[in-house]
């Protein structure tokens, strides 16, 4: 019996071995096709520094997930490289457009041969017109989020697009018992006891708006006594992209009112920090879509958010809410020579205190009835079974519709065009 030839995808993004948004993303894709037993992949591990950059067979999959350590996202040589030594059936790819300009100017040779999908990232309005002839020169876009879908949809009309919205792994994100075991252990070593516990999971880098938290964290306990709680904040305090929270620690006095909790640790572990959580905070200017309060909403810890960028889908379906969103007091036009404009999405610390009192004085039954409803509402829509289902159903169609090498169709390099 002839067996099937498996379908081989050729991945750039971030290390799906490292826990960025991005690489946890990539590799619940990779993971959850791989279980199909229909593909492999090949995977140009980017936006880290590497200390080795041999080819890495990732166990237990061995040939079919390799690993190809690359400086940046890779360049126009190993990709001709690759793509003639693996000859894979597909392109994927994923993160923001800006790190790709590189990869769509090879576009008519990649896709003479190979299919590009791009899973695309896009923070805010208004629509990045300037973005169109990137969306045109994929065979599939692929959305994180409603945001980002009406933006594709709108600035490129003709290109097929597909929403997947990012995803959570509920059997790992879920609820444990507060009162025993490590959670327990946890909120004792914190003295967080009789204490609202906050939690902010985020990279301290500008957009987070790590520094304005801190501040105004110290005026929430102004109001409501310096007694009633602590924020805990899973980042790197001396970060070069973002603020010295230790310097504003000091400054602000909130030694022992926020902690600092920089090792990385493994998702099991993670998910302990958000049940030792009574709720999380993500108040970024800019944000595509936010995955650590959506792994908070599976272990049924209510958000508040900003209502921008992917926050704003998770933190209501519409009628009901899964935490308080804080609508942006100014929507600034920024940009640089790459990104001409797009919205800056800033809070006022009026409104921040405003929500953050409204949740703390929500009685316990109050807060345990949001977080449920918060889980139910991340298994139905951005649970593991269907990121893996859309992607199943996503790159088969690809797959089938467009070919590979000596089966490609549906793509020419060129067009005509009258002219007047």
């Amino acid at each position: 019996m002839t067996e099937t030839k498996k379908k081989k995808i050729l991945v750039i993004a971030d290390s799906p071995l490292v826990p960025s948004g991005v690489g946890t993303q990539t590799k619940y894709m990779i993971e959850s096709l791989l279980k199909t037993g229909e593909y492999s992949f090949y995977c140009l591990a980017g936006a880290i520094r590497h200390q080795d950059y041999n080819i890495q067979a990732v166990s237990p999959y061995e040939e079919d997930w390799k690993i190809q350590p690359v400086d940046g996202y890779g360049n126009e040589s190993i990709i001709r490289e690759v793509l003639e030594r693996e000859k894979p059936d597909i392109l994927w790819f994923m993160t923001d457009p800006r790190f790709y300009v590189w990869l769509w100017e090879m576009e008519d040779e990649i896709r003479k041969s190979v299919p590009m999908v791009y899973y695309h990232v896009w923070d805010n309005y208004p629509y990045p017109t300037f973005n169109k002839q990137y969306y045109d020169s994929n065979d599939r876009v692929c959305t994180i989020s409603k945001l980002t879908d009406d933006i594709v949809r709108t600035v490129s009309p003709t290109i097929k697009v597909t929403r997947i919205p990012h995803a959570v792994d509920t059997d790992v994100f879920k609820k444990k018992e507060v009162l025993t075991g490590r959670p327990k252990e946890i909120r004792s070593r914190l003295g967080a006891e009789d204490k609202l516990v906050f939690f902010w999971n985020n990279r301290n880098a500008r957009r987070k708006q790590s520094g304005t938290l801190m501040f105004w964290f110290k005026d929430y306990l102004d109001l409501v006594g310096h007694d009633k709680a602590i924020l805990v904040m899973h980042t790197e305090p001396k970060d070069p992209n973002g603020q010295d929270l230790e310097a504003i620690i000091r400054n602000c006095k909130l030694d022992q009112k926020v902690f600092l909790s920089v090792q990385k640790m493994p998702p099991e572990e993670l998910s302990e920090l958000y049940n030792v959580a009574d709720c999380t905070i993500n108040i970024s200017d800019a944000e595509g879509f936010g995955l650590a309060t959506l792994e908070s909403m599976a272990c049924e810890t209510p958000i508040i958010v900003n209502m921008t960028g992917g926050l704003q889908e998770q933190v209501t379906d519409g009628e009901e809410w899964y935490g308080f969103g804080i609508e942006p007091s100014s929507k600034a036009i920024i940009g640089s020579q790459d990104v001409p404009w797009i919205y800056e999405d800033r809070i006022s610390k009026e409104d921040f205190l405003d929500a953050i009192v409204k949740f703390t004085n929500l009685s316990k039954d109050q807060r345990e009835d949001m977080g449920s409803k918060a889980r139910q509402y991340v298994k139905d829509n951005y649970g593991m079974p269907q990121y893996a289902g859309l992607w199943y159903q996503t790159l088969n169609e690809v797959y089938e519709q467009c070919g590979s090498w000596e089966t490609r169709k549906n793509y020419k390099a060129w067009e005509l065009r009258k002219v007047k």
